[in-house]
């Protein structure tokens, strides 16, 4: 199990493109591309310029920076613009490493956290920057708070948990590990970016010192996030990027107004429609859900299905390999969690640390919906996903 199966497409009725991978990337919103026009076709001159011009694109960033400290509970201040969450999550880590003094240089993350924290992490452990632990997760996919209260102690200089999973939507008890984390004299990392936009999050209500978050995983663009802390945290913290100072010297680099612009509307408009649309989106899950379940026998949902996020479901289908499946699902998108390593297909990290076995990974299948799914997509998408598992199942049970 867990390699690539070269399959013939499942003959079906012609089925439109379906779209269920919005944790990975959501489409565009026209009315952010609405906003973003002027700055694209009009927009003139540098926003660290003194003149007319770069103080107009100066304004823009600053309301986009209001607008996204709203979001997640912050302050204008407290907003520092990046190329998205992974960039954000590498100056979270690397920032706090570089400036920490040499009695509290231990990071823990989850072991559940985002490839960008999973690898910073390792990076800096291997170079001899920071001693790294890794907090286990029940089987339920959220931190274990023992194994953290274990783990803690005066040497911790940040902990790292997010505050949604984005293959399995699970939550983290982000509160309740803020006060851990806190009454030890660490700082406390969280990547926001999946649950932004979707469920309510307030950084100062949950006692986070530092949160992540992408653009385009709330139908704002790519290639544009933000880090956000307070004025204290974010002074320990050293730059990772050096040059003119941009961004309260923590992130050098002229500014991609445009794309701070696109953040900013898409945060707005997250913030204003985050409730209506997480009920709606949430209902078409759970639809979907039983549908498939009804139809196909061996299909189980990972995770705990109590404290997940509205928009995402990971199932197992039992004997059915998840690439695969998703090769023969086609025009319908969703995703697995496996990944290329060495050469080799290597199962979720995420699934395994949960305690699910390679095999159970390797067959598992992400559905995560969105602002523009509609009922109309549920029906086909169910048809592809259950056609495709019975046809993977039936090529595997002929030995092909």
């Amino acid at each position: 199990m867990g390699g690539p199966c070269h399959t013939a497409p499942v003959q079906l009725v012609d089925v439109r493109e379906i779209y269920l991978d919005y944790n990975a990337s959501a489409p565009l919103d026209p009315r952010v591309v609405e906003e973003m026009l002027p700055v694209l076709t009009t927009g003139i001159g540098n926003a660290s310029s003194a003149h007319r011009f770069g103080q107009r694109q100066a304004g823009a960033v600053e309301l986009a920076r209001d607008r996204v400290a709203a979001l997640v509970g912050g302050t204008r201040s407290g907003v520092v613009f990046t190329a998205g969450a992974t960039e954000a999550n590498n100056l979270a880590l690397r920032g706090a490493v570089e400036a920490a003094v040499p009695e509290r240089k231990r990071l823990l993350i989850s072991a559940v956290e985002h490839a960008s924290v999973r690898r910073t992490a390792r990076r800096l452990a291997d170079g001899g920057l920071a001693k790294v632990d890794v907090i286990g997760v029940t089987p339920g996919g959220f931190v274990d708070l023992d194994v953290l209260n274990e783990l803690l102690g005066p040497d911790v200089l940040m902990v790292s948990v997010m505050a949604a999973n984005s293959e399995t939507g699970v939550l983290n008890p982000v509160a309740e590990v803020a006060e851990r984390v806190h009454a030890a004299g660490a700082l406390l990392h969280c990547d926001a970016t999946q649950r932004v936009g979707r469920l309510p999050f307030d950084m100062a209500a949950v006692g986070a010192d530092l949160v992540s978050l992408s653009g385009h995983k709330i139908c704002g663009p790519g290639g544009v996030g933000a880090l956000v802390g307070t004025a204290t945290t974010l002074r320990r913290l050293a730059p990772v990027i050096e040059g003119g100072g941009h961004e309260r010297g923590l992130r050098s680099g002229s500014l991609n107004v445009a794309g701070i612009v696109g953040l900013g509307a898409a945060a707005r408009i997250a913030n204003d429609e985050r409730a209506t649309e997480s009920a709606r989106v949430g209902a078409l899950r759970d639809r979907l859900v039983t549908t498939i379940q009804s139809r196909l026998a061996g299909v189980s949902q990972n995770g705990d299905t109590t404290r997940r996020l509205p928009n995402t479901a990971n199932l197992r289908c039992d004997g059915a390999d998840a690439e695969a499946v998703i090769a023969n699902m086609d025009p319908v998108a969703a995703s697995a969690g496996s990944a290329c390593s060495t050469g080799t297909i290597e199962p979720s990290e995420v699934l395994v640390a949960m305690g699910l076995s390679r095999e159970a990974a390797f067959e598992s299948v992400r559905f995560s919906l969105g602002r523009f799914t509609t009922e109309a997509d549920i029906e086909p998408a169910t048809s592809r996903t259950v056609a495709a598992v019975d046809y993977v199942r039936a090529m595997l049970a002929e030995g092909t």
